[in-house]
């Protein structure tokens, strides 16, 4: 799957924008939440995202899902990563 096909089907999906995210290697996200729902898929390197207690290593083809509000922090790779993320905003 492309960049194109997945923004084309997220947005069939309701989500408002779809962005490219690429983040340095070994960056860090501490705690934090957002004001959008997102639907992402990783396409490059290797991430570990941590919602409620629980991590999930995530690689190339991996996907998650964050609703408004939802506390999590994020760990990236020694390469890195590149994930496709949908936001559909919350009011």
């Amino acid at each position: 799957m492309d960049f194109d096909a997945f923004a084309a089907s997220m947005k069939k999906e309701g989500f408002d924008q779809v962005v490219e995210r690429v983040w340095e290697p070994l960056a860090t996200a501490d705690e934090h939440t957002h004001t959008f729902d997102a639907k992402a898929l990783v396409v490059k390197g290797e991430m570990w995202l941590t919602v409620n207690g629980q991590t999930q290593h995530l690689l190339p083809g991996g996907t998650f899902e964050l609703t408004a509000g939802l506390p999590h922090s994020e760990r990236y790779g020694p390469e890195g990563a590149t994930y496709w993320v949908a936001r559909r905003a919350r009011g």
